[in-house]
């Protein structure tokens, strides 16, 4: 059976495939020089730049050869490609804190607009981890035990509208996991953690029934849809935990002083 991404690699592929992660970088850092500009006290985090500067590189990587070739040719490419789009550059792209520096930037009109808008009922929505979850891992399961990926594969943009899917949906898990922008619905810490359990459990049952043949509807050879799931149960695994750790580190436990600070407010009185 041939391969649903065959013979539309001239599509992606090359220099123009890099456009846009490429322009997404030559915006950050004009933001970067004006928020500095700015405020040059409290300046930029030259590691939240090299973070997403990180995530520039691997989405450009997983559309320039031999990412991408491999990726047109092979469903184990379009997997690495997958995992490079939808996990790894996502992650690093969040922790560059975009919308905080958007915000530093824009002026006080255009802040306060874009605050409403992060703050509205509409933001919270998409913001909202089961949301994230669902569309980032739950698309998982229409896209590749449905003929959803051969139909989309099958048109000469739909590998735009995957990668654009992995990448948006990717940054939005990640931000609701682990991102430090502003995120009115996100929960607690300890409830993240489920959803991201919950995350690594999709993961790992699809990648499972991928290998083993059940329900999988993917035009290509088994031994490519075999290597497929394996790259994406171990590479899968890999950006969880590295997510994992963004979220860990981010962990500020609670002080409970009240107590003994109203104990102290009655020795004083008396």
């Amino acid at each position: 059976m041939g391969h649903g991404v065959m013979g539309h690699g001239t599509h992606v592929a090359g220099l123009p495939g890099a456009l846009p992660p490429v322009l997404a970088l030559l915006v950050y850092l004009h933001l970067v020089r004006r928020a500095r500009r700015r405020n040059p006290v409290v300046g930029w985090s030259r590691w939240r730049t090299a973070s997403f500067a990180t995530g520039v590189a691997l989405s450009a990587a997983a559309l320039l050869p031999p990412v991408a070739p491999f990726a047109h040719a092979d469903f184990r490419g379009h997997m690495v490609q997958h995992l490079l789009i939808g996990m790894y550059a996502p992650i690093a792209l969040v922790l560059g804190a975009p919308v905080t520096l958007l915000l530093r930037t824009l002026p006080a009109r255009g802040a306060r607009r874009l605050s409403a808008v992060v703050h509205s009922r509409a933001g919270r929505l998409p913001t909202h981890p089961a949301t994230a979850l669902l569309l980032s891992t739950g698309s998982l399961v229409v896209l590749y035990f449905t003929p959803l990926y051969n139909a989309v594969t099958a048109l000469p943009a739909g590998h735009w509208l995957l990668h654009a899917h992995f990448l948006l949906s990717g940054c939005l898990f990640a931000h609701v996991i682990a991102g430090p922008d502003p995120a009115p619905a996100r929960p607690g810490v300890r409830a993240r953690l489920v959803y991201l359990g919950c995350a690594i459990a999709v993961h790992a049952v699809v990648a499972q029934l991928m290998y083993g043949g059940f329900w999988v509807n993917v035009h290509a050879p088994i031994p490519e849809v075999r290597g497929g799931a394996e790259i994406m149960y171990y590479g899968g695994d890999i950006a969880e935990l590295l997510l994992a750790a963004a979220l860990v580190s981010t962990w500020r436990p609670e002080r409970r002083s009240r107590p003994v600070a109203g104990r102290a407010r009655g020795a004083v009185r008396a």
